[in-house]
């Protein structure tokens, strides 16, 4: 079986990006794109903010500190979403196995494609900037995890390639932070025992892994350091959830306050479920809160239906998880694994 070629596309600043094409006289500032109001949150930033400290999902007071000449543009969803179809379209006339993963990144299966990986990657880069002027980054590898790793070492409008006879020379110097999976907590707790890099990690028998972080993610700890990941590009993701949020002008400080919040919430969720009729039924409802000291906690139980009285008890015990008033009330539903309702298909799956 021939190795596969994967590749991890990612635009550059995608958001931002657009509004610096579309608003040359911003081009050479620091720019960010997200909420006006006083609880607004950076969606994303050029790299000139990024220099400030300023980063995506940070809140827009905070980012202004940090850099008080920032220039900030709305969100304008259905620009970035068009820009995004023209890009698909290009992925398209390369191979038919595409697997996004938001409107700004994707991975593409190119086992199959003429040429080498690295030309198409290239290809794609080019078409991209002639057709839309924004940048893309490339990564070119064997799986998923290296091929987005690699887009990101050559940031912006770069391009990296870690073939496969390269792939333990790579690994064994990364660091542990840049693994599929490994956050902060993880990477401190493996920093306290001496381990940075993936080559200290290997060093680790799987007994050891299992028991400092269980069966399942220390087996994949096992892989991951050592550059395997099986992975299919899927060109179908289910979705596993749909909710909706609000971020207040005020944070609420009373329970009665988050149940009327609560109420408006609902109407808006259950006009997104009424948009999508063909959706398979969910098995979950959540309520998740974000306090003002910027905890998040989040509440859930089984349900079929937008039981309004099981909602507010899943807030009540969320809001009593804190002293502190609210800032951000979101709820939704979790669909379950489409295995899990079609018991055919899982009969089938396991006897194959």
């Amino acid at each position: 079986m021939k190795p596969r070629r994967i590749i991890h596309i990612d635009m550059d600043c995608f958001y931002a990006a657009i509004e610096c094409r579309d608003d040359p006289s911003v081009a050479d500032l620091p720019v960010g794109v997200g909420g006006s109001g006083g609880r607004g949150v950076l969606t994303t930033c050029n790299y000139i903010a990024r220099e400030f400290g300023c980063r995506s999902a940070m809140p827009v007071f905070k980012a202004r500190e940090l850099c008080p000449g920032l220039v900030l543009k709305p969100v304008r969803f259905d620009v970035y979403q068009a820009e995004a179809r023209k890009i698909r379209k290009i992925f398209r006339e390369f191979t038919d196995i595409i697997e996004p993963l938001s409107l700004d990144e994707a991975f593409l299966d190119a086992t199959d494609a003429p040429g080498y990986a690295w030309d198409v990657a290239k290809e794609i880069r080019r078409r991209i900037f002639a057709e839309t002027k924004l940048t893309a980054s490339a990564g070119v590898a064997p799986n998923k995890m290296l091929a987005k790793i690699a887009s990101d070492w050559r940031k912006p409008n770069g391009q990296f390639a870690i073939r496969p006879h390269e792939v333990e020379a790579f690994v064994r110097k990364l660091p542990v932070r840049k693994l599929w999976g490994v956050g902060p907590k993880t990477a401190a707790r493996l920093a306290e025992s001496g381990v940075e890099a993936c080559g200290q990690l290997q060093e680790w028998p799987r007994a050891r892994l299992y028991t400092e972080f269980g069966h399942n993610w220390g087996e994949s700890l096992y892989e991951l350091c050592r550059g395997e990941d099986d992975r299919q590009v899927e060109t179908v993701r289910v979705r596993k959830s749909l909710s909706t949020e609000n971020t207040f002008e005020r944070n609420l400080s009373t329970l009665d306050a988050c149940r009327t919040a609560l109420s408006a919430l609902l109407d808006e969720l259950a006009a997104d479920l009424a948009k999508r009729p063909g959706e398979r039924p969910y098995t979950k409802i959540f309520v998740k809160l974000k306090f003002a000291n910027f905890r998040t906690t989040t509440r859930e139980a089984a349900a079929r239906s937008l039981d309004r009285e099981l909602f507010d008890r899943l807030l009540g015990d969320a809001f009593a998880r804190s002293p502190h008033a609210v800032r951000l009330i979101g709820v939704g539903v979790r669909f379950p694994d489409p295995a899990e309702t079609n018991p055919d298909q899982l009969e089938l799956s396991l006897d194959g």
